[in-house]
């Protein structure tokens, strides 16, 4: 039935493709081969995954080497037998069985790369992509902005309008078919908010008068703070400036939908909740989407979900749509329940004895009232210690002390008044985290003072294992702010200080280094100060609190550290904002402005939760 003859000969090669083939459709499987070419060593390994391949013993061209010098696996005639990635020396291959129904993906970055199956569908309000990194959440909003266009993995042509509408899926159909005779216009506030800088030259006024298509840059200026900076020059503004002049102009155009990547990126907990406020309105009027890794500000924002699941850098694939808090849920729990689909092999859970204080041990560090001043700024803070087995939590907006108060603590900044003297080793991980040199990652750690059993550790939980061969040069924000966080976790101390640990990170990364931390801190003699503006983690790790007051730019104030929930309702009864726990995650969520429970709770004073 299978084998054929072909000029007298029995025609083997043919009759194993059939086989494979028929294979593939009885068990329902599709092939996905990924080669990250940024760590393939090509000849110099003498293509080992040739050599080892079945398929290339057999004669068949199941690994081929393109122009480039670079190995292709045929997707069609591999058998997923899981050789080539455990004999590859660089450990740069991936082969994935994918079920028949994910054949054809929508877009593919090329032979051998990243693909994604599906997209979201824009509705009337905001639409929220939850998923973790390189899943292709960015790359799903690129594909709606008309940024990239579908190719269905078909690659040395481009598609015409026509054959994109009739290979989607319906409900997708009349979405392109609009975009295409543009009776459908998007507005795009790109991941990458650095880029408008080199884009760009002249005054941030300037470009928001250039995007105000609607008449919204006056209301645009006072949603996201505009007013000081209308003047300066883009490229001297810093990351968090240049994110709310995107997210204004963006904000300004006239479109019928409007994507925001990563708006929270950079900016405060209080900017995050005017960005989220201004988005919810605008979503009255027109379709929003938005991509975002802080937790509470994202289920804040969001009326719909669509979760993206799949292996990080190989493929995503975009599930239903859900209601948010169920989208939220399931992506919590790894389990998709219209899909029928297990995607983790473990669910996300929320302690609710986190948000309780810790009871402390001895002391472990104190430090008296500091004061610094610099030219345009002064702070002070109130003297206090940190205990045995504590992780205090530092909260305030941006440009008020935060980092300057840990810089003194660390002895990278001296105060004027006051003094911290410590014989404590102290491990520190920056705001901003700097590659330089050559260096591979591998070398960082074997270079650093490092506990080899807590680094493999933390290398294994935060994914680095695949970048030890890369040089640190090449690392993505995210990559570099993962390794530095190993290093930091990884260092034999007394005393961690983490500023900002959660920048570039995605949701599960950020929880992942929670539990690092508790982990590390917990039942120990050691004790951690961590500055960061995502709610969330501040509740799964501290202890105490700290809170910055003050004016931002000007004069910053840091209190003396107090139990979780009196520092918490300080906070954010100054933001405005009630919190609640998900009766079934137990996770942190914002209660909607001016609703029964929000009222309630403000009210009894309660802005962190009742107690239980």
């Amino acid at each position: 039935m299978f084998i054929t003859r072909k000029k007298g000969r029995w025609n083997i090669k043919q009759a194993l493709k059939n086989l494979k083939t028929m294979a593939g459709k009885k068990f329902g499987q599709t092939r996905v081969a990924i080669i990250d070419r940024e760590r393939c060593i090509r000849e110099r390994c003498g293509y080992q995954c040739a050599k080892v391949c079945p398929g290339v013993r057999m004669g068949e061209e199941t690994v081929v080497v393109d122009g480039e010098g670079y190995p292709v696996i045929s997707e069609e005639l591999c058998t997923g037998c899981g050789i080539c990635p455990k004999k590859c020396p660089a450990e740069c291959i991936v082969i994935i069985n994918l079920a028949s129904e994910m054949q054809n993906p929508i877009y593919q970055y090329g032979e051998n790369a990243f693909r994604l199956y599906g997209l979201p569908l824009p509705q009337d309000g905001v639409v929220g992509l939850i998923g973790k990194n390189g899943i292709g959440k960015s790359t799903a909003v690129r594909l709606l902005a008309n940024q990239l266009q579908p190719n269905f993995a078909i690659f040395g042509r481009r598609l015409s309008h026509e054959e994109i509408v009739a290979r989607l899926a319906p409900e997708m159909q009349n979405y392109y078919r609009l975009l295409g005779e543009r009776k459908l216009s998007v507005s795009f506030k790109p991941q990458n908010v650095n880029r408008i800088a080199e884009i760009f030259s002249g005054k941030a006024r300037q470009l928001l008068e250039k995007s105000d298509q609607r008449g919204a840059m006056g209301e645009a200026v006072m949603e996201f703070s505009l007013e000081s900076l209308l003047e300066k020059n883009v490229q001297s503004l810093s990351g968090g400036e240049l994110q709310r002049l995107a997210i204004a102009a963006a904000y300004c155009r006239d479109a019928d939908i409007y994507c925001f990547d990563e708006p929270g990126a950079y900016l405060d907990i209080k900017q995050r909740l005017s960005v989220a406020r201004a988005l919810k309105r605008l979503a009255e009027k027109k379709r929003v989407l938005v991509i975002e890794h802080d937790l509470a500000v994202f289920d804040y924002l969001s009326d719909y979900v669509h979760v993206f699941y799949g292996q990080e850098n190989a493929y995503g694939v975009v599930s239903k749509v859900k209601s948010a808090r169920s989208g939220i849920n399931e992506y919590l729990d790894g389990f998709l329940k219209d899909e029928n689909v297990r995607f983790r092999d473990h669910s996300i859970s929320f302690s609710v004895a986190s948000c309780q204080e810790s009871k402390a041990k001895k002391e472990k560090f104190s430090y008296p009232e500091l004061r610094k001043r610099f030219e345009l700024f002064e702070f002070s803070s109130e003297a206090g210690n940190i205990m045995e087995g504590e992780v205090v939590g530092l909260l305030g907006e941006n440009a008020i002390g935060k980092t300057v108060f840990i810089k003194m603590i660390a002895g990278v900044e001296k105060p004027d008044e006051g003094q911290v003297g410590s014989s404590l080793r102290i491990s520190y991980k920056p705001q901003y985290v700097k590659a330089e040199g050559d260096t591979e990652v591998r070398e960082l750690f074997a270079q650093s003072q490092a506990d080899s059993q807590t680094a493999l550790a933390a290398c294994r939980r935060l994914s680095l294992n695949h970048l030890m061969e890369k040089s640190v040069q090449s690392l993505s924000g995210g990559e570099l702010q993962r390794v530095a966080i190993a290093l930091a976790l990884s260092k034999e101390a007394d005393l961690y200080l983490f500023d900002e640990p959660s920048a570039f990170l995605d949701i599960e990364q950020r929880l992942e280094f929670a539990s690092l931390l508790q982990q590390t801190i917990s039942g120990s003699n050691k004790a951690a100060f961590v500055i960061d503006h995502d709610l969330v983690l501040l509740d799964a790790i501290s202890s105490r609190m700290v809170i910055f007051d003050g004016e931002s730019g000007r004069r910053g104030h840091a209190s003396a550290p107090m139990g979780k929930r009196e520092g918490m309702n300080r906070f954010l009864k100054k933001m405005g904002i009630t919190l609640r726990r998900d009766k079934d995650s137990m996770r942190p969520r914002i209660n909607k402005p001016d609703s029964a429970l929000d009222r309630e709770q403000k009210e009894a004073g309660e802005y962190y939760y009742y107690e239980s």
